[in-house]
């Protein structure tokens, strides 16, 4: 299975040595951030820094004409990735022999939610979440996509991968986050994450429901949750708390804004690409789960884009849904962290390969390059080596 490892451009710029590394692990590409969210984040053997403070979502090339006098528009980076980091990173690892794949996250963004309040989404209590761009609003959908289309399609890449191109929601990795005092389960989690601003007002109207007896009813559904209440068999599912019919509903609306969201990225994203440039999806199969994984509908998603990349970090059980979709030339990435100490696993990379091409992936996809240290990176080669 074709392997790629995920790559920051501040992980090769200024270090001559990283893109041979990289190479040296057997992978055949590497999918390169062009546009990410504020992170902070570890680079062990960079010459001149060991910590890279990335402030706020930011495009890590310079940002086009097409958002001239637009309100939301991508904010360039800061010193972290000056001037344009992908472009220099793209072809030091393509002249590395790396195939090179944009990195493109776009529903994920806390500056836009800061800047721009009426474009977060709003929970039934009416706190609004900075950091997860409600997908229903026209503006934001714009944005998002125009910003898919050119975060992807950079000089020099073969493909992209789309990261968050859907709803998120209340699970967020923010800086000193301590959310988890109360345990909401899956159930819980959807009902915290629904929006109530009003696209989505207006949308579960749509779906014959009053938007106010809406919010009203998940705030009692959730009470029992505050609580600390747990039933005999664990928490209670979305069905016991709010009830099918209305769950339902709100999943209607959600699953028909985030697909045609992801129809008009990805034809975005091929309109401006040359023949042949690869779209993949960072996808969950079930729709009702939000973050960078986007939950979809499995055949639609496979419908609309050339196939997914599925976070397997916990066990391959989530790539059955897409193979059962899958068509002759679809991808299926399965993606396993390979830092140990962000919980993952190189020391069984190779036979975790293995469950996973028996589940039915592709390839591979390996999270981090820049992030892992030389004893992971060691582990990792070995595990390709032995393909």
């Amino acid at each position: 299975m074709k392997a790629s490892a995920f790559v920051y451009p501040w992980d090769v710029n200024g270090d001559p040595d990283a893109p041979a590394r990289i190479a040296s692990l057997g992978v055949e590409q590497v999918t390169l951030a062009a546009a990410y969210h504020s992170t902070r984040a570890l680079t062990p053997r960079h010459p001149r820094h060991r910590i890279v403070t990335a402030e706020h979502a930011a495009v890590l090339y310079p940002p086009g004409a097409r958002w001239a006098g637009r309100t939301l528009r991508p904010y360039p980076a800061g010193r972290w990735a000056p001037g344009d980091a992908y472009g220099e990173a793209a072809r030091a690892l393509a002249d590395a022999g790396l195939a090179v794949h944009s990195w493109v996250v776009l529903a994920h963004n806390s500056r836009l939610g800061a800047e721009h309040p009426d474009t977060s989404v709003v929970n039934a209590y009416g706190d609004p979440y900075p950091w997860a761009p409600c997908i229903a609003g026209p503006a934001t959908r714009a944005y998002l996509t125009d910003l898919a289309a050119e975060a992807a399609v950079r000089p020099g890449a073969q493909g992209t991968e789309l990261e968050s191109l859907g709803w998120y929601g209340l699970r967020h990795l923010h800086a000193h986050d301590k959310i988890s005092g109360v345990a909401l389960g899956e159930a819980g989690e959807y009902l915290m994450s629904l929006c109530f601003c009003p696209h989505c007002r207006t949308g579960y109207g749509e779906q014959g429901l009053d938007p106010e007896e809406l919010a009203a009813a998940v705030r009692v559904a959730l009470e029992p949750l505050w609580r600390g209440a747990v039933a005999d068999r664990g928490l209670p599912t979305l069905a016991e708390l709010l009830g099918a019919s209305t769950a339902a509903a709100t999943l209607a609306w959600r699953e028909r804004t985030a697909r045609t969201l992801q129809e008009e990225a990805v034809a975005a994203v091929r309109a401006a690409a040359p023949e042949g440039f690869q779209v993949l999806l960072h996808a969950d199969p079930f729709s009702h789960r939000c973050g960078a994984n986007a939950g979809v509908d499995p055949a639609h998603v496979l419908s609309v884009a050339d196939g997914v990349v599925v976070p397997c970090a916990g066990g391959t059980d989530l790539l059955a849904p897409f193979a059962a979709h899958a068509r002759e030339r679809t991808v299926l990435a399965a993606n396993f962290t390979v830092v140990t100490g962000m919980g993952g696993s190189p020391a069984t990379l190779a036979a975790d390969a293995a469950r996973a091409r028996a589940a039915g992936a592709t390839e591979l996809r390996l999270y981090h390059a820049g992030l892992a240290s030389d004893g992971d990176l060691a582990a990792v080669r070995e595990a390709l080596a032995a393909r």
